[in-house]
């Protein structure tokens, strides 16, 4: 075994173990800034086309949005998917056959308010009875966050709370909130930084005091079996296909269509609409 090969392994398993006991780690560096910056230029695309037609962009918060994308929006799509350490990483929490299943961005703009504390979707079965995780949420700043942008904000150890009175099974009661806002950690990552968390891990976003946005790439990947796919409408295009790599085309579940259609938002959580009211 080379000692790449070594390295990767150990990078899997660190981030194995710190999932499974914080809800989330982190690479930092893993991208150059200018490839961030190029990420950044195709999110403002996006999302101006988002906000241009019905149902292009999803309320997460007032002045926080929500946008999936195609694949092939993204011009380090190919570079994100295949980077060792996110492959290492999906392999060691996820198995070998892991599914990418999501690619979009969320977007805070100025005067984005505190979310309520809330997981992404409901604890799966799997993880309530085994306590095994089967899907990743990786994450990629576009800009170097700084204090008045309003971070994200999570509760490390939470991935796994299981109370019935969890509103939609995500939306803890305030009379709880002090179990959170004890553990809160703000996370001020860079430009090229990923990081990678389940999404079960309580969080929230925090008010953006700032003039400007804090776009942050979303990449989603399930384990088999997870089903959250069904959440997104990715696709991607017969020639677009064509050009992937074998080792993206292993585990990219989506389409293959002669034409993009627009995607319609439908990934709605209800109860950030209002923020944290």
């Amino acid at each position: 075994m080379d000692q790449t090969t070594t390295q990767l392994i150990g990078a899997g398993e660190r981030a194995r173990t710190e999932i499974y006991r914080d809800g989330i780690t982190a690479c930092p560096g893993a991208f150059p800034t200018d490839w961030a910056d190029a990420m950044r230029e195709d999110i403002e695309v996006a999302f101006r086309d988002a906000l241009a037609r019905p149902g292009g962009a999803v309320g997460r918060g007032p002045h926080r949005y929500y946008v999936e994308i195609h694949p092939e929006q993204l011009r380090g799509f190919v570079d994100l998917v295949t980077h060792p350490w996110v492959t290492a990483v999906c392999e060691e929490v996820l198995g070998p056959a892991y599914e990418i299943v999501e690619i979009g961005f969320d977007l805070p703009l100025p005067g984005a308010v505190n979310q309520p504390w809330h997981r992404d979707f409901p604890i799966p079965e799997v993880t309530r009875t085994q306590h095994r995780l089967n899907s990743l949420a990786f994450n990629l700043t576009a800009v170097d966050t700084t204090e008045d942008m309003g971070p994200f904000e999570i509760a490390p150890g939470t991935q796994f709370d299981d109370e019935p009175d969890f509103e939609h099974g995500m939306f803890p009661p305030k009379s709880r909130y002090s179990r959170y806002e004890d553990r809160a950690v703000r996370k001020y990552p860079r430009r090229g930084d990923i990081s990678a968390r389940s999404a079960l891990t309580i969080h929230r976003g925090t008010t953006n005091h700032s003039d400007t946005s804090r776009p942050v790439l979303v990449l989603g990947v399930d384990g088999p079996g997870a089903g959250n796919g069904d959440r997104h409408d990715t696709a991607v295009t017969q020639a677009f296909w064509a050009g992937l790599p074998q080792r993206v085309k292993d585990h990219l579940r989506c389409p293959v269509v002669d034409e993009l259609t627009p995607i319609q938002q439908k990934h709605t959580i209800e109860g950030l609409v209002m923020g944290d009211a």
